[in-house]
């Protein structure tokens, strides 16, 4: 059994298909959503709420350039 990531930390809605990632995946998003700025949480929040069940956080711009740049 993989341990679960708590995400009660952040304050931006948690996507709903967080579960279906895996245990590295899931430490990835929430390390993406604890670095955004405000303006980028308003924009998540806009895309979050407007995609509804069609947005994946791992197929967003933010995450994939974030992603792309970070220091591993």
């Amino acid at each position: 059994m993989s341990k679960k990531i708590d995400f009660s930390s952040i304050d931006v809605p948690i996507p709903k298909n967080i579960d279906l990632l895996s245990c590295e995946e899931q430490e990835e998003v929430l390390s993406y959503l604890i670095q955004l700025d405000n303006i980028q949480k308003k924009a998540y929040n806009i895309a979050f709420h407007h995609l509804g069940t069609s947005f994946n956080i791992c197929k967003s711009n933010g995450f994939c350039e974030w992603k792309k740049n970070k220091i591993n």
